[in-house]
């Protein structure tokens, strides 16, 4: 186990550093100078050539990339051209936000995909499975922006049961909060259900044929059980790992989400910095998401052995 680990975090490492790179690289290339954009139109060239130097920006590309290096190292990402903040403390005011709704969308979409792909699988060739088969394809076919577009139309202006946009007040209570982000929820967890529907029904129809299935039958166990306790049970490596990269890709899919509803997130703020050529802030939340991906793989790969006893590191 321990060596299992040592591994997974070397390859974990390399995999940041080579982020680190594309990410630079990105920021580098996108259109813009941000130091025009900051000081406006009326900036002469000498001011511009003033806090150019003031941030680095003048400095060769491999000094600039030695030193986001280090910064990394150290645990700073930088301090935010525009909202004069390190990076982190940035992100770190809006990071409640976006961890509710990203948890509030793997939670509907694993509570969608995995009956819907359990059902379709144990009625396969019914017209359950059937429309279990439409409503994924459907599903995974809905833009998100889209989804919450309508969703915003219909349960929030024509039936004013959700707010249309923000987050609440700044005093507003846990529920409050939790009542702004249930459409946003469910127009970022709907179309990512379809994936784990069709995992669930995949992995469920590869077990349920095997022999302690049967056997489970013919001792007499009633059907909630086989299904539930012996091939759901067997089934979940697969549905993990896809419930797990669909927690991941979540979290991208926020910013879309976020700009939509008017949510003041993570992704909102990416989506400011990109416009606003803010470097330090698009370099440092797309290090931070790339690393809360990886260690989501890692975290869901430690879990097949607690759910599936057979597997070893």
């Amino acid at each position: 186990m321990l060596r299992y680990l040592m591994r997974r975090i070397g390859g974990l490492i390399v995999v940041m550093l080579l982020v680190a790179v594309i990410v630079f690289i990105i920021a580098r290339v996108v259109p813009g100078d941000p130091v025009a954009v900051m000081l406006g139109s009326s900036a002469t060239p000498a001011d511009v050539a003033a806090l150019r130097t003031r941030l680095g920006l003048d400095q060769p590309l491999v000094v600039q990339f030695l030193i986001y290096l280090r910064q990394i190292v150290t645990g700073d990402l930088g301090q935010s051209l525009f909202l004069n903040r390190p990076v982190l403390q940035a992100m770190a005011d809006r990071a409640e936000l976006t961890a509710l709704l990203t948890l509030m969308s793997a939670a509907i979409a694993t509570l969608i995909g995995v009956p819907v792909g359990v059902i379709s699988a144990v009625r396969r060739g019914t017209l359950l499975d059937q429309a279990a088969t439409a409503l994924s394809m459907f599903a995974a076919s809905l833009p998100s922006f889209w989804v919450g577009l309508t969703l915003i139309e219909y349960l929030a202006v024509k039936m004013p049961w959700f707010p249309v946009a923000g987050w609440g007040d700044p005093g507003a209570g846990f529920g409050e909060h939790l009542h702004h982000l249930v459409l946003p929820a469910i127009a970022l967890g709907l179309p990512n259900s379809a994936l784990i529907i069709r995992f669930t029904r995949t992995a469920m129809l590869d077990v349920l044929g095997d022999d302690y299935v049967r056997t489970a039958r013919a001792k007499g166990v009633g059907p909630m059980g086989v299904v539930v306790h012996h091939a759901l049970r067997n089934a979940l490596i697969p549905v993990l790992t896809v419930i797990g990269l669909t927690i991941a890709t979540l979290i991208g899919g926020a910013i879309v989400t976020e700009t939509v509803f008017g949510l003041p997130g993570v992704g909102n703020l990416i989506v400011s910095a990109v416009l606003r050529r803010d470097y330090p802030v698009i370099q440092g939340s797309l290090l931070v998401i790339s690393g809360i991906y990886v260690l989501i793989n890692l975290a869901v790969d430690l879990l097949y052995a607690l759910v599936d006893p057979r597997v070893r590191f």
